[in-house]
């Protein structure tokens, strides 16, 4: 049992009591006012308020010790969050409800201090920086805004009136029917979405589903793997009229199985047969968007780099601004060759050698 804040002692005092346990499923505050006769507080009045929070186990949502790592939680997440994404189980209202609660788990454990909160004060932990400042006030003297007494003059702290409303009935108890409600943020959810990189590319819309509703975003060409974007006022509903949360997305852009990706560079390589390397020539090579032909040097060495400027990624909300695209050669060492085309290199290298 916490005792946070308590009467100043004089005329009269209204003595608050708040427990809270961390594995139980439910908070009780208990209110009372107190008359002082000689040094000793005497019981008159008390009211008794029972906040029914139902526990969540934000471990448990994402199998999870409380031992967990960072990297734990979030493997764990990105693992669930994929299986019951809407995405991918657009009828099913259950996958819908663990999603979120999978969002609001990671939301919590992933904030180093979020988690510390959490791990403090349980489903209370939104309200920790309350119960701190609470917890201060009960050291403040006579006369500060921290000190309570029975008339209704006084001033009560933002954290109480959140809980019991602002005025007592004239040291009667407690009548916490006009008494305003503290106002506090929603949660944030997050999410991830996975593209390839063709789909990176190129500026395209998508719609995502959010509280029942359809959201229709638009994805800039040029996202990065691991970008995050943030959607104002998606997350979770605000107590009390307070202000939403937002949601927060993270892209995963997977890898090509041609083209490498390095910031707006693309990379990629090309197989070039020894006779064009010699001799040099006109090829036709792939780039990200479309073919071109490529004037290949005579004497192309293996392993050198053509840089095509403008053939690479494009920079993402620079529109018309592309990264370069880099071709490493490998040129092609022929097996197949026959006795009489094998004697022809024999000679050539005569030939060279004398030289």
């Amino acid at each position: 049992m916490k005792r946070f804040i308590k009467g100043n002692g004089c005329l009269g005092g209204i003595l608050l009591l708040a427990c809270y346990g961390k594995k139980t499923a439910a908070s009780s505050i208990s209110i009372g006012v107190y008359t002082h006769f000689g040094g000793n507080f005497k019981f008159r009045h008390s009211s008794l308020y029972n906040f029914i929070m139902a526990f969540i186990d934000y471990y448990k949502i994402l199998g999870l010790e409380k031992s967990a790592s960072t990297d734990d939680i979030k493997k764990a997440y990105r693992k669930l969050a994929r299986k019951h994404h809407p995405d991918l189980n657009p009828n099913d209202k259950q996958a819908h409800v663990e999603f979120q609660q999978i969002n609001e788990a990671n939301e919590v454990l992933s904030d180093p201090e979020k988690r510390k909160k959490y791990d403090e004060y349980g489903e209370n932990w939104k309200h920790a920086d309350q119960f701190e400042a609470a917890r201060q006030q009960q050291s403040t003297g006579p006369g500060d805004r921290g000190s309570f007494s029975s008339d209704e003059g006084d001033q009560y702290s933002d954290f109480f009136e959140s809980l019991f409303g602002s005025r007592f009935d004239g040291g009667r108890g407690f009548s916490g029917g006009s008494g305003k409600k503290g106002k506090f943020r929603g949660s944030d959810y997050t999410t991830t979405i996975e593209k390839t990189l063709h789909e990176a590319y190129t500026t395209h819309q998508q719609t995502l589903q959010v509280h029942g509703k359809n959201v229709r975003i638009t994805i800039p060409a040029g996202i990065q793997d691991g970008q995050v974007i943030k959607l104002s006022g998606y997350g979770s509903a605000g107590v009390n009229g307070g202000p939403n949360g937002d949601l927060y997305i993270t892209f995963k852009v997977n890898e090509d199985p041609v083209f490498k990706r390095v910031d707006n560079d693309l990379y990629s390589t090309l197989v070039l047969d020894l006779f064009t390397a010699v001799l040099g020539g006109e090829i036709t090579t792939a780039t990200f968007d479309g073919k071109v032909k490529l004037k290949i040097n005579a004497g192309t060495q293996n392993g050198a780099k053509i840089r095509l400027k403008g053939k690479g990624f494009p920079l993402y909300k620079q529109a018309g601004l592309f990264g370069d695209l880099i071709i490493t050669v490998n040129v092609n060492i022929p097996t197949d060759l026959n006795e009489e085309q094998l004697n022809m290199f024999r000679q050539i290298s005569k030939s060279y050698h004398k030289n």
